[in-house]
């Protein structure tokens, strides 16, 4: 028997499909477009051709993420926060897990977890897209660079500047600022991560960190974030082989749990 979770992000659609001992059989990642529920679709389909499954051999199917209340009437058997999906994916890959940061495309979370990996403190930053995938798009499109370049660009920096605006239209302002004023590309880079930190460490702060640390989402990607955001928080955090599909993974594992019961 097989299990899907599919996770509707802002700017990513996920889907997870896993077997009963909780292995990952496949997975695939989308641009999430305007018709959100569309896009579900699509991800959920290619995901089953890819592992040569069909609708029938899926037992149990979750949906969670920012989309998820418009599709489960036609995706899925239900659906759940990703609060919890994350939770329960950054618990299965890293069993010692106690501290969740999962910083997505327009909202950043802190989540602290007990033994048993129930949530027992969250904090949601989606009122501003400091410290997102987002701001990060954004910068990106006023340097010129592509993401893979601002990843590398940061650990050429050798004179890291500071960026003091928190809000992105402001921030955006500023990085034209810098680059009329001769400031090396990287530099800015090496600045824009640290403000990304900042701001998400103060998040997490908020939660109370406790190791193991586990960062989740498509940032998690960035290693210049991270190892910022490492600075920060004075803690090793790590980082799944494939950090955008773990609230996929988790709803896949909640919808696993749900069909045992």
């Amino acid at each position: 028997m097989y299990f899907a979770g599919i996770d509707i992000g802002s700017l990513a659609t996920k889907t997870c499909i896993i077997d009963e001992e909780e292995k990952i059989i496949g997975y695939l990642i989308k641009r999430t477009t305007a018709n959100i529920v569309e896009v579900g679709k699509e991800t959920y389909k290619e995901c089953l051709e890819r592992t040569g499954l069909s609708e029938n051999d899926i037992a149990y199917s979750i949906v969670t993420g920012y989309g998820r209340n418009l599709a489960v009437a036609t995706l899925a058997n239900e659906k759940i926060t990703e609060i919890t999906c994350h939770s329960v994916g950054a618990k299965h890959l890293f069993p010692k897990c106690h501290t969740v940061i999962d910083v997505g495309g327009q909202d950043s979370k802190a989540m602290r977890l007990d033994d048993d990996g129930k949530v027992v403190k969250f904090i949601m930053n989606d009122k501003c897209a400091a410290g997102t995938g987002r701001f990060l798009e954004v910068m990106a499109g006023a340097l010129g660079m592509e993401m893979d370049e601002m990843i590398e660009a940061a650990f050429r920096s050798r004179n890291k500047v500071s960026i003091t605006s928190t809000c992105t239209v402001f921030a955006e302002s500023e990085v034209i600022s810098l680059i009329a004023s001769g400031n090396k590309p990287e530099d800015i880079v090496a600045g824009l991560n640290e403000a990304i930190a900042k701001r998400v460490s103060g998040l997490v702060r908020q939660v109370g960190i406790e190791d193991d640390v586990v960062m989740t989402g498509g940032v998690a990607k960035n290693r210049g974030v991270v190892k910022a955001l490492e600075n920060e928080l004075n803690h090793e955090i790590k980082v799944p082989e494939e950090p955008q599909i773990v609230g996929a993974l988790g709803a896949a594992l909640m919808a696993l749990k749900k069909f045992k019961e």
